[in-house]
């Protein structure tokens, strides 16, 4: 491919990941990556989509500050700090694949029935911090695995009906978390290529657009279209898993 044809395929996968990131607060890497993996080698690539998901992650809880729930998505980040950790390890020392396959059919089986099901029957409060923490360690683990810290604790509030404002507000400091350690770990054994750090510089203005296009979307559209769209991309990250 040609240089042009490089920065333009970079271009519109880093925007269409920034808008369903600022848009759901979740699945940059499932979208981008969908692109990306296809014209970039894995080890350019993941830190790229690493570092521009972050930068949206930044981004999201600053434009979404006043609805950030930090008090109580402590208790999901302190259960994930400690699933990272065993999902780095894991991925070092086993193969993972059938893990992967398998979340992702489990998460694809899922996403499919919440868009199918007539009504919706929903649990009691989100008020246990045990089954919270568990929650939060098993998206730690799957995240560091997979690459999709916010599936759970997408799903998780999903069973519980929680409104779209305090969806976001919960889930969006928990992913903001772990990306930030799982990048930490990774730093700590490798470094960033020159490579990597001039693609994301050339990638900040479709990042910025697409980030600010879907923020500005979030705030239109409705419960239920926000509900589908998270189950929806829920189905699509499971599906690439799987693919």
């Amino acid at each position: 491919m040609s240089d042009i044809a490089v920065y333009l395929v970079l271009s519109a996968a880093v925007f269409a990941g920034a808008f369903v990131s600022g848009l759901s607060g979740f699945a940059f890497s499932a979208v981008a990556g969908a692109i990306l993996l296809h014209v970039f080698p894995p080890m350019e690539a993941v830190p790229l989509m690493m570092a521009c998901s972050i930068t949206v992650q930044a981004a999201n809880l600053f434009a979404l500050r006043k609805s950030m729930q930090w008090k109580t998505s402590l208790v999901f980040i302190a259960g994930g700090l400690l699933g990272i950790p065993i999902a780095i390890y894991l991925l070092q020392n086993v193969d993972t694949g059938i893990f992967r396959l398998g979340f992702g059919i489990l998460v694809s089986l899922y996403a499919a029935y919440a868009l199918l099901r007539p009504t919706a029957a929903y649990l009691r409060q989100m008020d246990s911090r045990g089954s919270n923490a568990l929650v939060g360690f098993g998206g730690g683990l799957v995240g560091g695995l997979t690459a999709m810290p916010g599936a759970l604790p997408a799903i998780w509030c999903d069973f519980h009906g929680l409104p779209k404002t305090q969806q976001r507000g919960l889930v969006q400091p928990y992913i903001g978390v772990m990306q930030l350690f799982a990048l930490a770990l990774m730093l700590s054994h490798h470094s960033l290529s020159l490579k990597v750090l001039i693609d994301f510089g050339i990638s900040l203005p479709a990042l910025a657009a697409g980030t600010a296009v879907g923020i500005v979307l979030f705030g239109r559209i409705n419960e239920a279209a926000f509900k589908r769209i998270i189950l929806g991309l829920l189905l699509f990250s499971g599906l690439c898993l799987v693919i």
